[in-house]
């Protein structure tokens, strides 16, 4: 983390390794949760989920202050993003699912958010 200055990692999501072949595209694919995060202060819990195999978690490693929006400043790791896909190497590795797109194919993928609130502030 240090040398990174946060987070910038793929991580797998068990269970979400939907195939690639011919069938399995004409098939709905599998959407599983993959991450839970609540706020400690407010409450406010967000929910992942996805059909993808992959969800990379990004900490604002190189915010430093000098960008605001809306009033406010934003510093290192002041935020994070989950950002579901596929591995970033899955070009390059044979048993990584594929990224591959024929001509004539769609890509089509499925993400929810979902916010709730779990306690009272």
């Amino acid at each position: 983390l240090k040398n990174g200055n946060g987070f910038d990692h793929n991580f797998v999501i068990n269970g979400n390794q939907n195939n690639d072949d011919d069938d399995a595209v004409k098939k709905e694919k599998i959407v599983n949760t993959c991450a839970i995060v609540t706020g400690q202060e407010s409450g406010i819990q967000m929910t992942v989920s996805t059909d993808q195999p992959g969800v990379q978690l990004y900490t604002g490693n190189f915010l430093n202050g000098t960008y605001c929006g809306k009033g406010k400043v934003y510093d290192k790791r002041c935020a994070f993003c989950l950002e579901t896909q596929h591995f970033p190497d899955s070009p390059n590795q044979k048993t990584f699912p594929s990224t591959v797109l024929k001509k004539g194919e769609t890509f089509k993928s499925t993400t929810r958010y979902a916010f709730d609130v779990v306690r009272r502030v």
